[in-house]
């Protein structure tokens, strides 16, 4: 069925002031890679097939000795394992890899990992890399992350996450790339070249995957591993589309959701799978399952038993089972019995066969597990410098009243705060080397700014973020007292946004907002910089502080970014990836709203209109708000006709020019409604 265009789209601009198969030791050319494939299918037995199928985490083998870990073992020499996550480094990844190659046809492993948002060198969170709107940086982010997980062995990501997030109760809002289909399809694509890129089975590339296929950023009541009921419309115009970029620029694999999409669990969903993914789009890469997913729908209710669940899943295109068990359990038997067809075994072989070849596996099992480029890569300086320019460029001035940043080296800082000397916070979640010594804090960036006069600041931390203890604020005044200027520190800390950390409750936790009222009775300006993985709600702050900067969890140089537009030497160009609200009875809310019938055409006139009567029905910071140390003026706007119709293309042309006295960056935004 033909679905209509998108009501809204947007746009952003960036302005700039066998033994038989092993025996071949040539690079596998495309031409020659399904002959190959079908070569070693045709060698198989119905056992190694199911194998290929299955991906088991490797944790355990890299501890001790365990009755898991002998099994495991056994496993993989057996060919019974297709792919592992959770086993990172040379020295881990090639001794597995030797135990795979004691297999009767030497298949060798896929090794994977949840490379998010950095491997060593963590970026900002990918909610707040997409507050760059920066295409270009973007995808450097994920091409250091890919380089420096390709040299510790790891071939594959589970990255990037291209759900649409609309409600920020939901803790993988942080995941992704926010709220609005455009733009979130230009990163989903930006993130995919970045990861693989321009061909697979380069030694500075890895094998992306687009999750959660699909509309998982929808879950009911913004609670993980939820339902989701949806209609045809939403489901077409606003969340397949970032997955449909990402096929098209090269993903290798995907991923299937945790949800039910219309009553029907995504991992046995053959209508996203087998009607759309692989028939619509014809997309050539694997599907695998996420963790334990396919045994859970057995839970769900779709399924009897897990062999029930193992026959849905490979009958609705589920490639790959990661972590149910259900594969190895069932699968081989399922076939012998007629309850499974073995040409969607073979399909789904085929598939996953394909990839090792193109990563050139099969010329090289060990050609990611290089110790000296290992470390020479996890060594490079200049991954630290991209982080730096990320985080600068993830930064959202939200306010800034009378011109109070960018700060001036002359004045004595009063630096308060829980995250004000906090590092593994910075990181945020899913983070692989949680080395806070990689980290630079907020307090480090501003007491040791390169090559600038070190400026006076006093510190102290006022309060944590969690808990209700005001036992500091008596000692956060007197400092504050005794400073020019507060700079306050406050947000999330790591653990409260992620993978399972939805939330009922969004403002900012704790008494961190009654200690900025006791600080702002001081009288002295207050910048406070917000540092969290989702939208947060802090209207105090809003109202009355006089300026504010969102730093997001902003990575290894996030201190040093923030230090570095808090004194101007970096102007801040982010602008919001997601609507901020008013009140948590708002959510979900995005500006991309289809329309009413009664819609409120005049302030404050709201009866019998679509409105709240207790609440405006617009947002604390709507999405796209983010503001500069400098102005802008846009002039001379013209569009080439004044109507068009399908297929043709209209130009809007305008010139915007720097009013101000700093140089700047602005991200032009065009909104249409149709």
């Amino acid at each position: 069925m033909r679905l209509p265009l998108p009501t809204y789209l947007l746009l952003g601009l960036l302005l700039a002031s066998s033994p038989s198969v092993l025996a071949q030791k040539k690079p596998p050319t495309a031409a020659s890679i399904e002959q190959r494939v079908s070569e070693l299918l045709a060698q198989m037995t119905l056992a190694e097939k199911v194998g290929q199928l299955n991906q088991y985490s490797g944790r355990e083998l890299t501890g001790p000795a365990s009755n898991r870990k002998t099994d495991l073992l056994n496993s993989i020499r057996s060919g019974q394992v297709g792919s592992m996550p959770n086993v990172k480094g040379v020295a881990a990844t090639r001794a597995i890899q030797a135990e795979a190659l004691k297999s009767r046809l030497k298949i060798p492993l896929l090794f994977s990992l949840d490379v998010i948002h950095g491997y060593q060198t963590v970026f900002p969170i990918p909610l707040g890399e997409a507050a760059s709107w920066d295409l270009a940086a973007i995808r450097e982010s994920a091409h250091v992350a890919a380089r420096e997980a390709a040299a510790s062995g790891i071939h594959w990501t589970f990255a990037p996450m291209v759900d649409v997030g609309r409600d920020p109760r939901w803790g993988r809002v942080m995941e992704g790339a926010g709220e609005d289909t455009y733009l979130g399809s230009q990163i989903a694509k930006a993130r995919v070249l970045g990861f693989q890129g321009s061909t697979l089975g380069g030694t500075d590339a890895i094998m992306g995957c687009a999750k959660h296929f699909a509309a998982y950023g929808a879950a009911l009541a913004g609670r993980d591993y939820n339902v989701v009921d949806m209609s045809e419309q939403q489901l077409w115009e606003v969340y397949l589309p970032p997955f449909k970029a990402a096929a098209d620029a090269g993903m290798a694999t995907f991923m299937i959701s945790f949800n039910t999409l219309n009553g029907i669990p995504t991992t046995g969903n053959s209508y996203l799978q087998r009607d759309i993914l692989k028939g619509q789009w014809q997309y050539p890469g694997f599907v695998v399952s996420d963790w334990g997913s396919i045994k859970e729908m057995v839970a769900w209710g779709y399924a009897l038993d897990k062999a029930d669940a193992a026959q849905k899943a490979i009958t609705a295109g589920s490639d790959m089972d990661m972590e149910s068990d259900a594969y190895s359990s069932s699968l081989a038997q399922l076939v012998k019995n007629g309850k499974a067809d073995v040409r969607l075994v073979d399909d789904a072989v085929r598939r996953i066969l394909r990839k090792k070849f193109e990563l050139g596996l099969f010329e090289d099992p060990y050609k990611f597990s290089d110790a000296k480029r290992e470390k020479k890569v996890l060594s490079d300086p200049q991954h630290r410098m991209a982080a730096r320019q990320m985080a600068q460029k993830s930064i959202v001035l939200l306010k800034n009243e009378q011109n109070t940043l960018p700060l001036t080296s002359r004045r004595k800082i009063a630096l308060i705060g829980p995250l004000a000397k906090a590092k593994r916070d910075l990181a945020g979640s899913w983070v692989v080397l949680a080395d806070t010594t990689q980290i630079t804090s907020v307090y480090d960036g501003l007491t040791k700014r390169g090559g600038k006069s070190t400026p006076q600041v006093l510190y102290t931390k006022g309060c944590e973020v969690q808990g209700d203890s005001r036992a500091g604020f008596a000692q956060a005044v007197e400092t504050a007292q005794a400073a020019d200027v507060v700079v306050l520190t406050v947000g999330e800390t790591w653990d409260m946004s992620g993978e399972a950390k939805s939330r009922t409750d969004i403002h900012l936790p704790g008494v961190q907002e009654e200690l900025f009222q006791a600080l702002k009775a001081t009288g002295k300006p207050i910048v406070v910089i917000i540092m969290a993985g989702r939208p947060l709600i802090f209207n105090a702050i809003a109202d009355q502080a006089d300026a504010i900067l969102y730093g997001w969890w902003p990575g290894s140089e996030g201190g040093t970014a923030l230090a570095n537009v808090l004194y101007g030497d970096y102007n801040p160009s982010g602008k919001l990836p997601a609507t901020f609200p008013l009140s948590g009875g708002q959510i979900p809310i995005s500006y991309q709203q289809y329309s009413t019938g009664r819609p409120v055409t005049k302030p404050g006139d709201i009866r019998y209109k679509s409105a709240y009567i207790d609440a405006p029905s617009t947002p604390r910071y709507a999405f796209g708000h983010g503001l500069s140390y400098t102005t802008f003026t846009y002039e001379g706007l013209k569009i080439s006709q004044p109507t068009m119709s399908a297929g043709q293309t209209v130009q809007v042309q305008l010139t915007v020019t720097n009013t101000g006295q700093r140089a700047g960056e602005e991200v032009v935004q065009l909104y249409l409604r149709d």
